[in-house]
This record gives C-alpha cells, sequence and structure tokens, in this order.
C-alpha cells in the first residue's frame, strides 16, 4: 500500500481556501492509496468553535469528491457542529472517507485542556479502527499521541498503521517526534504523522510530518518549515514477519 502526507500551511478560517490548497497539493503528489491531511485542516485548530466549526459539511463533501477522483482514502480531521434536537455540538472529528463515498469517523478523545478545547467541544468515547484494502487503521488526533494506553494494539482493537493527525506547535515539536516514535515502537505498527506548517492566532507550526516503521525508524518525513507532501509504501509483508519473529504484542499487559 502506499500512502501520502500533506504537511500544509493552513488559512485560518477559510474552508474553501484550504480544499483548493490541499487540492492541488494531493494532484501534485504521486498515486496513493491513501492521503493524509493535518488536524482540522480545514480552518486552524481552534478552540472556540463557533463562527469555524462547519455546519454544512463542505469538507466531508470535498473529501468524497476527491476520494472518487482519486480512487483512494482521503483522512482528516475537521472542526464539526452537529445540530440535534435544536442543539449545537462540536466535534474535532478525523474522517476517514473511501473512493466509494463511505466515510467513518473518530472525535477526538482527549481534548487539549491546556487551551481550553474542552470547554467547547464533546470528547469522543470509541476507539475507532478502519480497514481498507487490507490495512487497518488507528484514528487518533494531536493530544491523543501522550496517552499511550488508549492507542494499545491489541486483540480487541488490533491495526498495522496509527495515523496522528496534528497542530502540534514548534515549542514542543521534540515531544512530538519522540512520542511518535515510541508510539511505533511500542504497538508494532507503521505511525504517520501528520503536522501542519505556518502560523495562527495562537502558534507556530514547522511541520514534523513523518511516516515511522515498526522498528522505530523514519521511512520518510516532510522537511521543516515547509509545505509538502511525502509519499512511501506500507509493507504489510514486512510488518506480518516482523510480529510473527518478534512477537512483542503477545506479551502485553
Amino acid at each position: 500500500m502506499r500512502i501520502s502526507l500533506l504537511q500544509t500551511d493552513i488559512v485560518w478560517g477559510d474552508p474553501s481556501a484550504n480544499q483548493v490548497k490541499a487540492g492541488e497539493m494531493l494532484k501534485s503528489l504521486p498515486k496513493s492509496d491513501v492521503y493524509v491531511l493535518p488536524e482540522m485542516f480545514s480552518t486552524g485548530f481552534a478552540t472556540q468553535p463557533e463562527g469555524l466549526a462547519e455546519e454544512d459539511g463542505s469538507s466531508l463533501r470535498w473529501m468524497k469528491v476527491m476520494a472518487a477522483n482519486l480512487d483512494a482514502a482521503i483522512a482528516g480531521s475537521v472542526a464539526t457542529c452537529v445540530v440535534t434536537d435544536g442543539k449545537k455540538s462540536y466535534h474535532n472529528r478525523f474522517y476517514f472517507v473511501k473512493p466509494d463515498g463511505t466515510c467513518e469517523y473518530y472525535d477526538k478523545h482527549h481534548l487539549f485542556t491546556y487551551g481550553g478545547e474542552h470547554h467547547r467541544f464533546t470528547p469522543g468515547e470509541k476507539k475507532v479502527v478502519v480497514e481498507f484494502r487490507g490495512v487497518r487503521f488507528l484514528l487518533q488526533v494531536c493530544y491523543d499521541m501522550r496517552f499511550p494506553v488508549f492507542a494499545r494494539n491489541n486483540d480487541v482493537t488490533p491495526y498495522d498503521v496509527a495515523l496522528y493527525v496534528g497542530s502540534w506547535p514548534t515549542s514542543r515539536i521534540d515531544a512530538w517526534t519522540v512520542l511518535a516514535h515510541a508510539r511505533a515502537i511500542e504497538n508494532q505498527c507503521y505511525v504517520a504523522a501528520v503536522d501542519r506548517v505556518g502560523t495562527d492566532p495562537s502558534c507556530e507550526y514547522c511541520g514534523g510530518t513523518m511516516l515511522i516503521d515498526a522498528y522505530g525508524k523514519t521511512v520518510a518525513e516532510c522537511e521543516r518549515d515547509k509545505e509538502c507532501g511525502i509519499t512511501a509504501d506500507i509493507d504489510m509483508e514486512t510488518l506480518a514477519e516482523f510480529r510473527r519473529k518478534f512477537p512483542v504484542l503477545n506479551d502485553a499487559d
């Protein structure tokens, strides 16, 4: 399987502009099975969702169109407003859209309390694994990276690739790098860690987008402080052989 990771410079609060930008990047990359965008790729990371969170589903519709056109899955999180019985709730929703138009999603479980995300967003309760073209993907969002127990690879929710989409600031980028490698090693999986570049009203971002294999080796990575994309292969045969020869997961708590 081939996967592409997009390290974008997000235009604050402008879904249309970000859809155009991401669409151009998607088309410029080598043909892949899965394309992954950063956290809240359509607006930038917001802890105050009013006026930014999407209620009309425009980014989800765009993802479905791109998935169909590219015959690939498109993944990324969107600040989403859901109206139920006249009441609004806000979710940091990680969509995984398949080329046939079907969609699965994960709502961010660990909300970023340091930044106040928990005051307005509703946390997800379920761990979500999506299967696509024979590969199982764990969906995770940014701050989830710091909580390894929730992401544990086990018999109940087994997976092959952990997708972490983030808006992880430059000031803490060393932690992002170390934690991403740790998640790959301890779970004997690939980790696709996708971060943004640029600035928003609160933070500066330098990227740090990379694909890491189960040995903890960086397979491919984006250049820091540059809007770009990377494409690499996920070798399922090598992963299965490593797990067979060195069955760490069998001894997990």
